[in-house]
């Protein structure tokens, strides 16, 4: 992202004052091939700019500068108000040498901004819908109409401390309103208000530097301003036990009980089990492969000797085309259709609270860390971006993972001396673990 440039002689009235004039601009490179300019002539100065392309440079005039009268951000500039209007004159240049439209022709708004990001975001090969909601949900109602030049830091950050202070959204009907869960001043609560928000955003600020970096406005200073709320993503992970694995299954309905077994079983999310088809499974090598993920890519997933058991079972007689997790009347099982079995099997089973589906995909990664598996491999088989989202939720459940880092890390650096001499207290401490 681009930052102010700074130059000593150029961003104060005093310094520029003490230039001599010349018929020249003082020009100062912004980035490569491109400058703002600088110009002192005997009747005050000015700002100008210059971008090379095509075996030339190409100038353009911004405005007066600041020497005398007081900045007003449209006819006379400060350095920093200089180096934004230069900025936006370099990316009118880039359109118009690729044959676009000028990016600065009409408001251009965050609704605006948030329809460019996710055609980019589709072009990538990435699932739009659960942003998208997000974004319908928290970000077009509130800022959907504001011109993106118009944004400041305050508002934003207004924004976003007002979506921490606002309780949790519930599922309600259309014609009902939206419903929201009771105020509560519980520590876990607020924190994860404050956690979604981030995550929100995260989302806008993605939305915004994809418009800056297309050209579409001058500067990104409004957003980079903002900052996300601190210590709010470390999340206490929810897991099922081995025994609660057993009493969920058996409480399920008939045609929900495989998709638990499969969540179970992989590790998987509800949207990646609920589109598997039995060209999936491959019964020689034990794998599963899941094509449709979060993140856009495909990934393989490894299956125990129970796991490809129950995918054998599950594929068999299935036609090509038929999901192999379905409902009870062969149709595929759609976004949402979870919620509602997994309550009830939660109440049957006596699970308290009621988790949702994404505990169960949590119960086999805590289930392959407290088995020893290395946090690499669990990030392997859960599809994570990097290891640093395992290593979040998962490394205080790895058999003494931090203990066992450190101490293969760090060398003996041979500055203590060894007397041969035991403390009572060790001893005791040694009984008592036997």
């Amino acid at each position: 992202m681009a930052r102010t440039v700074r130059d000593t002689a150029l961003e104060s009235r005093a310094a520029r004052s003490r230039l001599p004039t010349q018929k020249k601009p003082y020009w100062r490179p912004l980035h490569q091939g491109s400058h703002l300019g600088y110009y002192r002539g005997a009747r005050g100065g000015s700002w100008c700019a210059r971008q090379f392309g095509g075996g030339k440079y190409r100038e353009a005039k911004l405005g007066i500068a600041d020497d005398v009268a007081d900045a007003d951000g449209v006819a006379v500039l400060s350095f920093r108000q200089a180096q934004d209007k230069a900025r936006a004159w370099f990316s009118e240049q880039a359109h118009l040498l690729a044959g676009l439209e000028p990016a600065t022709s009409g408001p251009y708004t965050v609704g605006d901004a948030i329809t460019d990001y996710l055609r980019s975001y589709e072009r990538r090969g990435k699932s739009v819908d659960r942003t998208k909601a997000t974004i319908d949900a928290h970000i077009l109602p509130s800022l959907g109409t504001v011109e993106v030049r118009r944004l400041t830091a305050r508002l934003l950050r207004d924004w976003h401390e007002g979506l921490a202070a606002t309780p949790a959204r519930l599922r309600s009907r259309a014609e009902a309103g939206q419903r929201y869960r009771p105020e509560t001043e519980d520590a876990d609560a607020l924190r994860k208000r404050k956690a979604t928000a981030n995550r929100n955003l995260t989302v806008l600020k993605a939305a915004l530097n994809h418009a800056w970096r297309e050209g579409r406005v001058p500067n990104d200073e409004a957003w980079r301003r903002v900052s996300p709320f601190h210590n709010v993503e470390e999340p206490v992970i929810r897991y099922l036990m081995a025994e609660e694995c057993v009493r969920l299954v058996n409480a399920c309905a008939a045609d929900f009980r495989p998709l638990v077994q499969a969540a179970l079983l992989t590790g998987a999310r509800y949207g990646e089990l609920r589109v598997l088809r039995p060209s999936d499974f491959d019964p020689d090598a034990g794998i599963l492969t899941i094509r449709t993920s979060k993140a856009g890519k495909h990934r393989h997933v490894v299956l125990s000797d129970e796991g490809k058991q129950f995918f054998a079972t599950q594929a068999r007689g299935q036609a090509a085309s038929a999901p192999i997790l379905h409902r009870s009347d062969s149709g595929p099982w759609g976004t949402g259709h979870q919620r509602r079995p997994l309550t009830a099997a939660c109440e049957a089973a006596k699970i308290e609270p009621a988790i949702s589906f994404h505990v169960l995909r949590h119960t086999h990664g805590a289930t392959l860390a407290m088995k020893g598996v290395p946090l690499a491999v669990i990030a392997k088989q859960l599809g994570h971006a990097d290891i640093r989202m395992t290593e979040r939720h998962y490394a205080h459940l790895a058999q003494s993972y931090v203990s066992d880092t450190i101490r293969a890390s760090f060398p003996n650096l041979g500055i203590v001396e060894t007397d041969g001499v035991t403390t009572l207290r060790a001893k005791r401490a040694r009984s008592t673990r036997r």
